[in-house]
């Protein structure tokens, strides 16, 4: 088997040695160009795996060029090469289709990194998106955008309501990526305690503030090689935001109470339901630090904008549940689906997926009826999703109500209560668990 070929162009002597010599190392073959003209020409004769490009070139851009690959050449990944602290210019050439930047003077730990994952990339078969459910074609545009933005490491900002998937969506650009087999970290940005947040980020060392029994690694050092998934980015506080941006753009991180930075090789996704420019407009949110996260969007459309979904969505749903619950398939009455193909969703797919939980509980005979789905009536237009929300604790106890009262009607004896609710013993003991009845 040959060895990879890698394209590297730069005008400095010095650079491409470096470059030439550290993928010697690596078992990677190179060709070496010292403008445009020539890049196009090796191009034409070579088939090459990867290119490294400088951006400032005798006779050109390397971000117009990168554009140029895109289009003539798209299966060859493209890492341009910037100078120290010009960040406008990798942003630019990331929005370009630049698989992701390296800055000079370069770090032979993060050059090694760049060049592993992008020849991963190279060698990866395309795989479809199959996680989405749904034919829509608002889906079918997700599917395809996620195989095209798994293929690039540049930042992705997922916008969408709360329920819509967020973060299987940044799962699939993960798994799709050449980063598939390494971590995948998902962190809830809301969840974390505002004094915890840079311990919980960039881990510390033992005796570095009270309680620091040992040393500890962060999420940056979990996601090491990986994906780090910033879910509602939004709610991190200002002093946490610059220390993230500083993070991204040096690719290195300082534990608390350590000495030297660590570097880190980590891909970010994020994502929030709140409206990042707005508060940014506020000054609730760095400027800078979303121009970062947000080299490309990625919207997450709302169930309601893709109600042919809603059969699919509701097969594989009740398939998942009755595989946990241990129970049959559960039907759906025609009246049943109308009623959901009617209904607004303001909590999208999520809230589908509890509905259709309560409804196996409350039906008979394994039937789901229109009835049984408790749908709030006055969400049914256009209401605020905090509505429905309101109606979550009245609609779980009127499940409680239906649980205790066939436990009552069988003397609490769970395998009689279970025949008479319509459900498997096994379902039945999964939802006492849920509602804290057991």
């Amino acid at each position: 088997m040959s060895s990879p070929l890698a394209l590297i162009i730069d005008d400095e002597p010095d650079i491409r040695e470096l470059l030439e010599i550290t993928l010697k190392r690596m078992d990677v073959e190179s060709r070496c160009a010292v403008d445009l003209g020539e890049a196009r020409e090796l191009l034409r004769k070579e088939r090459f795996d990867l290119c490294l490009t400088d951006i400032k070139l005798p006779d050109g851009n390397g971000i117009e060029f990168v554009s140029y690959i895109q289009q003539h050449y798209p299966s060859i990944p493209v890492a341009v090469i910037t100078a120290h602290g010009n960040m406008e210019s990798a942003i630019q050439a990331l929005k370009s289709g630049a698989y992701d930047f390296i800055t000079k003077p370069v770090d032979l730990a993060v050059l090694r990194a760049l060049v592993n994952n992008a020849l991963s990339l190279s060698q990866q078969k395309a795989e479809p998106a199959s996680d989405l459910i749904g034919d829509s074609e608002a889906m079918k545009r997700t599917r395809a955008t996620i195989a095209k933005l798994a293929r690039s490491q540049a930042p992705i900002y997922i916008s969408g309501e709360s329920g819509t998937g967020k973060e299987l969506v940044a799962r699939m650009i993960h798994e799709q990526g050449p980063r598939a087999g390494k971590p995948f970290a998902p962190v809830n940005c809301g969840a974390i305690p505002p004094d915890l947040m840079e311990s919980e980020f960039f881990g510390h060392r033992k005796g570095s503030f009270t309680g620091a029994v040992s040393d500890k690694d962060g999420l940056f050092q979990a996601a090491q090689g990986g994906t780090l998934f910033l879910d509602e980015v939004g709610e991190l506080p200002l002093h946490m935001q610059v220390k993230l941006l500083r993070a991204i753009q040096e690719k290195s991180i300082r534990p608390v109470g350590a000495q030297k930075e660590l570097p880190v090789d980590v891909r970010i996704l994020s994502a929030t339901h709140k409206d990042l420019g707005a508060l940014v407009a506020k000054g609730e949110f760095r400027q800078d630090l979303f121009y970062r996260i947000n080299v490309i969007e990625l919207h997450v459309p709302p169930l309601r904008e893709r109600t042919e979904d809603i059969p699919p969505l509701v097969d594989y749903i009740l398939i998942r549940l009755a595989e946990k619950g241990g129970t049959d398939t559960p039907s759906l009455s025609p009246d049943a689906l109308q009623a959901l193909q009617a209904y607004r969703f303001p909590g999208n797919v999520r809230e589908l997926e509890n509905i259709l939980e309560r409804a196996m509980t409350l039906c008979d005979r394994n039937l789901i009826k229109r009835g049984d789905l408790q749908l709030p009536a006055e969400t049914r237009s256009d209401s605020a999703p905090e509505k429905s929300a309101a109606l979550e604790p009245y609609l779980e106890q009127v499940e409680k109500d239906k649980i205790l009262n066939a436990l009552e009607q069988t003397r609490w004896n769970k395998t009689a209560a279970a025949r008479l609710l319509g459900i498997s013993f096994g379902a039945l003991r999964y939802r006492l668990q849920k509602l804290g009845l057991d």
